[in-house]
């Protein structure tokens, strides 16, 4: 496999609030377009000038959950992540230790059968290890572990973020409500900046929207994992518009890697995107390279195997390695608060008139 692009960013460029809080709205991030090796500069709000009518914007419609809950082992506070309900009714869940600042640091050393002391009487009990000193499958006495969540949880956070948010600060605009409460334990943060405005001037302007679900797990701002399986689902709606739309020349924009992995996930080697739902262990590398997918509109990644090989399968490692040497240049805001990233295939320009500089 190939191995991923080295990428050091420093602190100081580490979105520590959301863009409403420092700026005057969710929108008020900087968009950085890359045409292979081409790269500009715009604000986010400058996005419908360029795509065309007749692109489709692909989005992720996942809502995110309050996943943190406080607990204790032993007597001991920890806090937990919970990630992903299972076919079998268990939850992958990761424990960690409060620190200081009000995020939390790395657990290491629980075994099966550890037993966490939950809000409510309820408690949690580790099963099966998912990955090594991490993720663990468990069995939680709450029947109900959304409802659980929505009266006890809050969002998760990482140590780069300032102080807790509200969940409202964690939703994008395409969040829906998911049979049985389910969701994301992180928010597919590439459609945070989307505000209903821009979205109405996508529409009028004859971009259209096509909707997937893929309810995403718990990333490690330590580990570096690749994901591990998650639940999604492509509606036929949404295959038979991006078939149609590819057909017709359109370009198709996948709004964040979850929203690349649940259509590749769909799509056979032919192309086409069919309907499609489930769990997907899809990795998309640039020896898997993409099928559908044109594409991306996403944050800027810290040196994340799995998603920086996924944005050098769509863009191309000597491409992305220019428009991240920009970025830093430039001071980009880096993670689900930051800025974001437009990467356009190189041989379909835009008029010139579409480009223009912001800040």
């Amino acid at each position: 496999m190939t191995v991923p692009m080295v990428v050091r960013v420093p602190d100081g460029l580490l979105a520590s609030v959301p863009a409403e809080v420092r700026g005057s709205g969710r929108d008020d991030v900087r968009l950085m377009v890359s045409r292979g090796e081409a790269v500009s500069h715009h604000a986010f709000r400058d996005l419908a000038g360029q795509l065309r009518a007749g692109d489709v914007l692909v989005v992720n419609t996942s809502a995110t959950l309050p996943s943190a809950v406080d607990g204790t082992v032993a007597g001991r506070p920890v806090v937990v992540h919970f990630s992903t309900r299972g076919s079998d009714g268990r939850w992958a869940v990761e424990l960690r230790t409060p620190a200081a600042s009000g995020s939390t640091e790395r657990r290491m050393g629980d075994r099966s059968g550890t037993v966490v002391a939950l809000p409510g009487g309820e408690r949690l009990v580790l099963d099966e290890a998912l990955s090594p000193d991490r993720l663990w499958w468990a069995r939680s006495s709450a029947v109900d572990v959304p409802g659980l969540l929505h009266r006890h949880g809050r969002p998760i956070r990482y140590g780069y973020t300032e102080r807790d948010q509200p969940l409202a600060a964690y939703q994008t605009v395409f969040a829906l409500p998911a049979p049985g409460g389910l969701g994301s334990a992180e928010m597919p943060s590439a459609a945070r900046p989307f505000t209903v405005e821009l979205v109405a001037e996508l529409v009028r302007r004859g971009v259209q929207f096509a909707p997937i679900t893929l309810h995403t797990g718990v990333a490690s701002a330590e580990a570096h994992e690749p994901p591990y399986p998650e639940r999604f689902e492509v509606p036929r709606a949404t295959a038979r518009l991006v078939n149609a739309a590819k057909a017709g020349g359109g370009t198709i924009v996948a709004v964040g890697t979850t929203a690349v992995r649940a259509l590749e996930s769909a799509t056979g080697p032919d192309g086409v995107v069919r309907e499609a739902s489930g769990w997907t262990d899809l990795v998309v590398t640039p020896e898997r390279g993409v099928r559908v997918v044109d594409a991306l509109l996403t944050g800027l990644h810290e040196p994340e195997a799995s998603h920086l090989l996924m944005l050098e399968a769509i863009a191309g490692r000597q491409a992305l390695a220019v428009a991240y040497d920009q970025a830093l240049r430039r001071l980009y805001l880096w993670h689900e608060f930051g800025d974001v990233h437009l990467i356009l295939p190189a041989e379909n320009p835009h008029p010139a008139h579409c480009y223009r500089n912001a800040r």
